[in-house]
């Protein structure tokens, strides 16, 4: 990229001042400042929190990263917020039950490797979560297997998927109620598991704080957790790695013994 800019500036194609703002490494846009850099540091590009912000602000955002990046993610947006930023950028797709927009590039390049990532979700009402967490995954170039309704109240359940969890790359469990899935799976499996507790449960499950304080006392080990209904945080998490194992086993292939 450095190499291109520099180039079309010693061609008179591009000034200065062009060029100057191509290679910022963010942008002002008053409320906000995107950064461009965020994909070269961290392998993915700057993600968008819906809450809180104006749907005006979320065009901007999003229309700025879409000038320099492949994908657009968007977390924690409503239905009536994601359909006046889509009358602006009607490319995006959103996901209800996830609550997530977003924009990629190429939306038919997907990844061909063989590994995935797998979701494992207790109980229906878990899906919110742990749908932010498999699109998530997803928009960031990974494939997702998803396992549902597979809670330890009937464990024959998640027992008869036991082949699909133990082959994947990383698998992310999301419970809520007392929270012991993950220790569950952490049991049978030689991938890394994250955890990601919900809020769904009775009064004593103080909106999620049992089934996280479960989750960091498994004795399962290979477990970590991420915050209460943070399934954003467990499929990023889970693309990471899921990104580094395919690195790994790329570097494998190509070694010559």
């Amino acid at each position: 990229m450095l190499e291109d800019i520099l180039g079309q500036v010693q061609k008179g194609t591009l000034s200065i001042a062009e060029a100057k703002e191509q290679l910022a490494t963010f942008e002002n846009l008053g409320f906000a400042k995107v950064d461009h850099h965020r994909k070269k540091r961290q392998g993915f590009p700057e993600v968008v929190f819906g809450e809180g912000k104006t749907a005006e602000q979320i065009i901007s955002i999003s229309q700025s990263l879409r000038s320099r990046n492949s994908q657009v993610l968007i977390t924690r947006i409503s239905k009536d917020k994601a359909e006046i930023v889509k009358r602006a950028c009607p490319e995006f797709i959103y996901h209800e039950t996830a609550q997530i927009l977003f924009w990629r590039e190429n939306t038919a390049s997907e990844d061909t490797s063989q590994g995935y990532i797998a979701v494992v979700c207790a109980g229906t009402s878990d899906l919110k979560v742990a749908e932010e967490a498999a699109v998530t995954a997803e928009v960031l170039g990974s494939k997702v297997k998803r396992i549902y309704d597979v809670g330890v109240a009937g464990i024959h359940r998640l027992l008869s998927h036991l082949d699909d969890i133990q082959k994947a790359t990383v698998i992310v469990v999301v419970a809520g109620m007392e929270g012991a899935l993950p220790s569950v799976v952490g049991g049978l499996v030689s991938a890394p598991v994250i955890a990601v507790p919900t809020s769904v449960g009775y009064g004593a499950n103080f909106q999620g704080l049992s089934a996280l304080l479960t989750m960091l006392n498994s004795c399962a080990s290979g477990i970590s957790v991420v915050n209460i209904d943070n399934g954003f945080g467990g499929g990023y998490n889970a693309a990471l790695i899921h990104q580094l194992a395919q690195k790994g086993a790329k570097t494998y292939e190509n070694t010559i013994f």
